[in-house]
């Protein structure tokens, strides 16, 4: 009877068994609800769940999985690499405000530029790897930025007052002293990346990829397909969170 009342008092304590049968018990009773009072255009999950296995044993799915993944895990690389080099460099102020000016970019669409990107790209792939990152960066330079910043200032004092010059304080306090929360800034920005992907695969279809797939079942009205491969979409997306928290904790025991 306690445990019953702990679910419905604020800030109320569980175990994780108790949170993961809440968790399934929610879910299997939205997908029945869904099953008996299923709207004409959304099909019912049953219909959902028996296209999601007919795709799972195709090839084509897999081969455009890994298109996708491959080119969303380089475009991460590349975007990382480009932030931590703003980010740091925005300890200076003469990089200050390009930092800040990059991290104002996020407002803005990828739309309206594709004509340039095209124009200074030379194939396809290159292209789609442009707005991916054109996508990513501004959202990963505002995540680490704020970072950055929520350092308190008697972390910078101690180093000076340790007789470490500007250079080394920046090293040893803002480099490997937040590495952790980077790992932090790449698993929350993720989703931003994996969501971006079919949009982006869409201005070329040549290469396949799982926003190819997504607009051949647009074109012929095929709704279990489309939703089945959103659930694989979401399950892919859920198990790279876990996997960016799970390197996090196991290379920084200390957090």
């Amino acid at each position: 009877m306690d445990k019953i009342k702990e679910l419905f008092k604020p800030f109320g304590k569980i175990n994780r068994r108790m949170a993961a049968v809440i968790c399934v018990a929610q879910i299997a009773f939205v997908l029945v609800l869904f099953q008996v009072f299923h709207s004409p255009i959304v099909p019912p999950p049953l219909e959902i769940a028996k296209s999601l296995v007919g795709l799972i044993q195709t090839q084509e799915l897999w081969d455009n999985l890994l298109t996708s993944l491959g080119i969303t895990i380089q475009a991460m690389l590349y975007s990382i690499l480009c932030t931590m080099l703003l980010v740091y460099l925005s300890t200076l102020p003469f990089f200050k405000s390009i930092a800040q000016f990059v991290s104002k970019l996020r407002y803005l669409t990828i739309t309206g530029l594709v004509f340039l990107f095209i124009a200074f790209t030379n194939n396809m792939g290159t292209l789609k790897l442009s707005l991916l990152m054109f996508g990513i960066v501004p959202f990963f330079t505002t995540s680490f930025l704020s970072v950055v910043c929520s350092i308190p200032q008697q972390q910078i004092d101690k180093a000076f007052v340790n007789r470490m010059n500007s250079w080394e304080t920046l090293w040893e306090v803002i480099v490997v002293g937040r590495l952790d929360q980077l790992f932090e800034v790449m698993r929350q920005n993720f989703a931003i990346s994996w969501m971006m992907i079919t949009t982006v695969e869409a201005y070329d279809m040549s290469d396949g990829g799982i926003g190819t797939l997504f607009i051949k079942s647009n074109r012929v009205h095929n709704l279990p397909d489309i939703f089945a491969m959103l659930v694989i979409v979401l399950s892919l997306g859920l198990f790279f969170d876990w996997f960016l928290s799970y390197c996090r904790r196991l290379l920084f025991k200390y957090i």
